[in-house]
This record gives structure tokens, C-alpha cells and sequence, in this order.
């Protein structure tokens, strides 16, 4: 069999192209959103918000609602619950974080555990990217489309507020208000991902690419470039290695995501582990070559 047939043939069968379309959206989606969340420093806000809309889901099936509804809803109420035990108490933001997102993250485990459905609903936790209908994908669509437009509209603004939100505000531009905009931006991805990889690995999508994009460049507008091409790339390389493996695909996406970051980490020519080491020695060289000189 020749390399285009071994290309094409995973792509014969319709539930891989509604695959292949709905984690080429997640990706790109959540590689744009996970550059401002590393620079913002929210990575753990993700992870929140991404585990607590759980129950807004399972409720938004329940009640015959759209998934992203009650997704918004409940990644709004996680955000305020953490607010409310971070300034009512001693406990600090970590910890209120993580007791609020294991809390409701519980809350819709049980959900669906007592909810009677003629569909597999732990497909929400661990996704079922195999098995995305083709209604689904237009869902999964509209909500990429709505979010990327909101990206690419407020670029300057969001990236103004990650860096300074004090000369923002003195530019007439309220922080509070764009931060609210970027947690329902969060909670609106986090059900776009929710199809390709499920609760669990959501965060994994939110993080990985905008990570791996930090240690490649110190521009941020190369981040928005590079996050979701990386992010493209480990798709593919995810989902051809479910076909051929026999593996889950999600699973696999986020697996790709990871090993890409490890070589990245060690080998990225400034900020890589063995990259700063190589440099280091070259300098000592060249700093002994001009003493002796």
C-alpha cells in the first residue's frame, strides 16, 4: 500500500471525516484560547472551569436545552462560588479552585449516574469523538465559529488586558468585563472540546498548545500562530494513530500533545532544557577562548 493510500484510507469512512473535523476545530479553538490562559496565568482557572461544567451539561441534556447553555451557566457559577470562598475565608485561591471544580466536577458524575438516558452520557467525561453526529458537529461548528470570531475581534484587547490590566482600565477598557468575556469564551470551548476529548482531557487541549508555543517564542502574536498549528499537527497525528493503533482518539490527540511538549521542552533552541545547556557551554567556551586570547 503506497504512503496516499495509507493517507486516505483512514478518511473513506464518514464518522472519521466528522472526526477529523471536529478535533481540527477543538484544536484550533482551544490552542487560541490556551495562549492567553499561560500568559494570563489562569491554566488552573481552565482546568476549573473545563471539570465544573460537567453538571451544566448533564442538566442541559436533561432539560432538552443546548449543551453550551448550561455549560456557560455553571462555568460562570464555578468562577463566582471561587471568588466567594477566596474573599469570605482564609482559603486561598488554589485551594478554593479546587474545591469548588472536584465539587461540581462530583456533582455531574452523579448527574449522570441517576440520569435516564438512551445515550451514553459518560461519553461527556471521557468524549466520543468516533461518534460524532453529524447534528453534533454543526453544534460543534457554530461554537467555534462564535468563539474564534469573539478571539479575532477583541485580539488587541484581551492581549493588552493579559499583559497590563492597569493601562488597559486607564484606556477606558473595564478588565473585569473582559475577563468575564474570556471565562464564557472558556466554558464555550470547553464544550467544543468536550466532543473530541471529554471532561477529563479538556484541560489537557487548554493548556498544552499555548505552553508549547511560550517556550518557542517571546512574541505573542507568533503564540496565536503557533499554538494552533502545533495543536493541527497533533490532531492528525492523533487521529492516524487511533485508526492504525486501534487506540482511543482522543486519548491519542492529547498523547500527541504531550510528546510534542517534551521536545519542545528540551530542545527548543532558547528555551529548551538542553538547548539553554548546549548555549551555556558555548559561551563558557567562547568567554575562555577570549580570557586565554
Amino acid at each position: 500500500m503506497s504512503l496516499i493510500e495509507l493517507a486516505l484510507e483512514p478518511f473513506a469512512f464518514d464518522f472519521m471525516l466528522r472526526a477529523l473535523a471536529t478535533t481540527l476545530i477543538a484544536s484550533i479553538v482551544c490552542a487560541l484560547l490556551s495562549c492567553w490562559l499561560v500568559l494570563i496565568g489562569w491554566s488552573l482557572m481552565g482546568d476549573a472551569v473545563s471539570h465544573a461544567v460537567l453538571p451544566g451539561v448533564v442538566l442541559a441534556y436533561v432539560l432538552g436545552a443546548p449543551f453550551a447553555l448550561g455549560a456557560v451557566v455553571f462555568g460562570f457559577l464555578a468562577v463566582g462560588l471561587i471568588g466567594a470562598v477566596r474573599d469570605t475565608s482564609r482559603i486561598k485561591e488554589d485551594a478554593a479552585i479546587g474545591i469548588v471544580f472536584t465539587s461540581l466536577f462530583a456533582l455531574g458524575l452523579v448527574l449522570i449516574s441517576v440520569t435516564p438516558s438512551h445515550v451514553d452520557l459518560n461519553h461527556i467525561i471521557f468524549g466520543n469523538l468516533l461518534g460524532v453526529s453529524a447534528t453534533e458537529l454543526v453544534q460543534v461548528a457554530a461554537l467555534g465559529v462564535i468563539t474564534l470570531a469573539v478571539l479575532v475581534a477583541k485580539n488587541r484587547d484581551f492581549t493588552l488586558y493579559a499583559f497590563d490590566p492597569t493601562h488597559a482600565h486607564a484606556l477606558g477598557i473595564n478588565p473585569r468585563v473582559l475577563g468575564a468575556v474570556l471565562l464564557g469564551l472558556l466554558a464555550l470551548t470547553s464544550v467544543v472540546a468536550l466532543q473530541a476529548v471529554g471532561v477529563v482531557l479538556v484541560v489537557a487541549m487548554l493548556i498544552i498548545p499555548g505552553a508549547t508555543a511560550y517556550l518557542l517564542t517571546d512574541r505573542f502574536q507568533r503564540m496565536l500562530l503557533i499554538a494552533p498549528a502545533v495543536s493541527v499537527l497533533c490532531a492528525l497525528i492523533g487521529l492516524y494513530s487511533s485508526y492504525y493503533l486501534d487506540t482511543a482518539s482522543g486519548g491519542m490527540v492529547v498523547l500527541a500533545q504531550g510528546a510534542i511538549f517534551l521536545l519542545v521542552y528540551l530542545f527548543a533552541p532558547r528555551q529548551g532544557l538542553i538547548g539553554r545547556s548546549v548555549s551555556a557551554r558555548r559561551r563558557r567556551r567562547r568567554l575562555g577562548a577570549g580570557q586565554v586570547g
